[in-house]
């Protein structure tokens, strides 16, 4: 039985989860199996690219007695009852603060990611790039790869949209977020990318969420459609269990009977996400509303109900765009947000965050 197996074989009971550090040796991992073995249990290791995690079966009260967290590469030990072990506030009781590229998201600062929603030419995405960062933009978004939902509408450029975002971070120094969409070109997309993003679409999509787990970059995971919380968190634990724990929920709306607006912004999943997982959640305003004069209110509205972050479509030429051009912000509406995000910040306790040009850092290059 591997840890896959074991969590999905105890989904209703309780656990003891041991996280090793990011710098524990094979070594480090083999105490820990031999102690468990020792006193009756089982360890069952999962090595991620990102760090290792041993999950232990038998008498916890056993385990406990093994003092296993005082031990050389040792991060954490927990019990863990709720259905989705690794990303639930019992596996990590203080908030996780992700970093991409060097940029923080979590609690304590404000993270402003923004982009074309999808990449249409080097000179387009340049000037949008351009246009995030006088937003308070601290990093690049743009689709390549476009999941629609009629095949008649634009798919993107594929890898030549990839190569034109490396091109933009090199120029800018904003890491690049960008959609993945299918298992087979996940190690592809992660050879430019900073931080993968799976759609709303995928959101259940297992075995692609299984290989993003696998690919050693950070993971931005929207929200389905019309995905319940757990079910939200439960695709989160898919991507955890291949060892990686980098993942930022993005809450982009969910669909109701309500036609006024693209989607309805279930605002209170954020704190309601936040309480019941360590990890960060943003919020996505111009999916949820699909027009550009509801992303500034809702943009405050997510900020205030303590958003770690926030996802914007930006476009230079919206009304040109090939993909959602009506949600689009673009001159007067960008100086718009930039009010928001550095006037909303600091009443909330938090720091806007900043792209690593702005730190004085060279750019990651692909």
């Amino acid at each position: 039985m591997d840890l896959v197996a074991l969590l999905t074989r105890n989904t209703e009971g309780e656990i003891m989860v041991v996280v090793m550090a990011p710098g524990a040796t094979p070594a480090d991992v083999e105490v820990v199996v031999q102690r468990v073995t020792a006193v009756g249990g089982q360890a069952f290791v999962s090595r991620g690219l990102s760090r290792t995690i041993v999950g232990l079966v038998g008498d916890v009260a056993d385990f406990e007695a093994l003092n296993l967290g005082s031990l050389s590469g040792v991060l954490q030990v927990i019990r863990v009852s709720a259905p989705y072990k690794l990303v639930s506030r019992e596996h990590h009781r203080d908030r996780s603060v992700i970093r991409v590229g060097g940029v923080p998201i979590g609690p304590g600062t404000l993270t402003v990611i923004a982009g074309p929603c999808a990449v249409e030419s080097p000179e387009q995405t340049l000037a949008a790039a351009r246009m995030a960062r006088s937003a308070g933009a601290s990093m690049l978004r743009g689709g390549a790869f476009k999941p629609r939902t009629s095949p008649y509408s634009y798919q993107g450029l594929g890898e030549a949209g990839l190569r034109i975002l490396a091109d933009v971070r090199a120029e800018t120094g904003l890491a690049v977020v960008t959609e993945v969409i299918d298992p087979g070109s996940v190690d592809m997309v992660a050879s430019y990318a900073d931080m993968l993003q799976i759609g709303a679409r995928n959101m259940q999509n297992f075995a692609l969420l299984q290989a993003v787990g696998s690919a050693g970059r950070p993971v931005l995971l929207k929200r389905g459609f019309s995905a319940t919380i757990e079910e939200w968190l439960s695709a989160a634990e898919y991507i955890a269990q291949r060892g990686n724990l980098d993942i930022v929920l993005c809450e982009r709306g969910i669909r109701t009977f309500e036609t006024a607006t693209r989607n309805t912004l279930d605002i209170s999943a954020v704190p309601v996400a936040q309480r019941l997982s360590h990890l960060p959640v943003i919020v996505d305003p111009s999916h949820s509303g699909g027009r550009r004069d509801l992303v500034a209110p809702l943009s405050r509205a997510a900020i205030a109900a303590g958003a770690d972050g926030l996802l914007i479509d930006v476009h230079p030429q919206p009304k040109t765009a090939l993909c959602d051009g009506d949600q689009a912000l673009h001159d007067a509406d960008i100086a718009e947000l930039a009010g928001i995000v550095a006037g909303m910040s600091p009443v909330m306790g938090r720091t806007l965050a900043l792209s690593s040009g702005e730190r004085g850092q060279v750019p990651a290059t692909v």
